[in-house]
């Protein structure tokens, strides 16, 4: 009996140290975003968008022997256009674990595009697209070191069915930096399939794209807060196998960031032929980019002043115009906040925006 009770103390011992080992996690993600934009251009319509999205989430976190950390998260985004009735609202799940050790980050499940080092430039990701989906659905791998980082992601936007078509994305991209000089690049590969009834009026599309930039980063050199410029050369191939049609769409784009203090400026410039010329016959089920990439000349410039800029809140006004060759000037009003309740825990650094302002 002695021996039982023996093993049963160092088991319940052993049991309680483990419970103790781990930690009681949670985070809530708020984002509220006023969007008006007055287009000239037949490649986007002029409206509103204006809503929220909530997200919050909970989870156990603990770390093992090697050094490693592991979380297991669990939440939701709840989406509500305002103006619409609760049936306009969506609910995505947030379920993701996540392995962290020595600058390696894996993360499977329902992810957040947050997680990623930067956003998805806008030609890869357009504003009505961050704001309807907040999650990677699939996996996210990331490496990160003094010198640049490095990151893969798998997005599996639809399951083959009836009613839905198979579309999924990869996307590498990484960047390196030395003093101050960066070279870096994005790549992606975006596949949209049949549904499961194989209609024969659709066709499998393919929209691949590989950009390498190099550029410069002045932000330790001037008075200013941020200051870099890049060039970087877009490469394309967008195919409709159905109708045997293919697509080289090529291009040069060009970025200017700047930041100082509470006002900013950012300029991405792009000439080349149509980054999307499918998008006519597949909307965004295959292109998950900016329409006025469709121009052969187009420039948008965001003037931006941040209204409040802390560790766990971010608001900011940014007027933005568009221009595309042969069209008017078109413009754009932005007021977009986030509040991050895990920000409070890192009380030196500032809260990232929904596009990195």
């Amino acid at each position: 009996m002695k021996k039982y009770k023996i093993l049963i103390i160092l088991f319940c011992s052993g049991f309680f140290q483990n419970i103790c080992a781990q930690k009681f996690l949670y985070d809530v993600d708020f984002v509220t975003y006023f969007d008006n934009r007055e287009y000239h251009s037949e490649l986007q319509k002029s409206k509103t968008v204006f809503g929220m999205r909530l997200s919050p989430e909970i989870g156990i976190g603990l770390g093992d022997s090697l050094g490693g950390t592991h979380r297991v998260m669990a939440g939701a985004s709840y989406i509500q256009p305002f103006g619409a009735y609760w049936e306009s609202a969506r609910v995505y799940p947030t379920i993701y674990y996540e392995y962290c050790q020595k600058g390696f980050t894996a993360s499977l499940g329902a992810v957040p595009y947050s997680h990623m080092f930067h956003a998805l430039p806008d030609y890869l990701m357009s504003d009505s697209m961050a704001y309807a989906y907040p999650n990677i659905q699939g996996a996210l791998f990331q490496y990160v070191s003094k010198w640049g980082f490095a990151e893969f992601l798998c997005d599996w936007r639809g399951m083959e069915s009836s009613d839905t078509r198979e579309a999924f994305r990869l996307i590498v991209d990484g960047r390196f930096n030395y003093k101050w000089f960066l070279a870096g690049g994005y790549a992606q590969m975006n596949h949209l399939a049949n549904k499961s009834d194989d209609q024969p009026n659709l066709g499998v599309c393919d929209d691949i794209y590989l950009n390498p930039f190099v550029g410069v980063d002045f932000s330790n050199k001037t008075p200013l807060d941020s200051l870099s410029f890049q060039v970087g050369y877009i490469l394309g191939l967008q195919r409709d196998r159905k109708r045997e049609l293919s697509y080289v769409p090529q291009g040069c784009k060009i970025d200017l960031f700047l930041r100082w203090r509470f006002l900013g400026l950012q300029n991405s410039f792009y000439v080349g032929n149509n980054l999307m010329p499918l998008y006519a016959e597949c909307g965004t089920l295959l292109n998950q980019g900016n329409p006025f990439y469709q121009a052969q000349v187009y420039n948008r410039t965001d003037v931006f002043i941040y209204i409040i800029r802390r560790s766990f809140v971010n608001c900011y006004f940014s007027w933005n115009f568009h221009y595309t060759q042969g069209d008017k000037l078109s413009h754009q009003q932005q007021l977009i906040v986030r509040f991050n309740l895990d920000g409070l825990k890192h009380r030196n650094t500032k809260l990232r925006g929904v596009f990195d302002k």
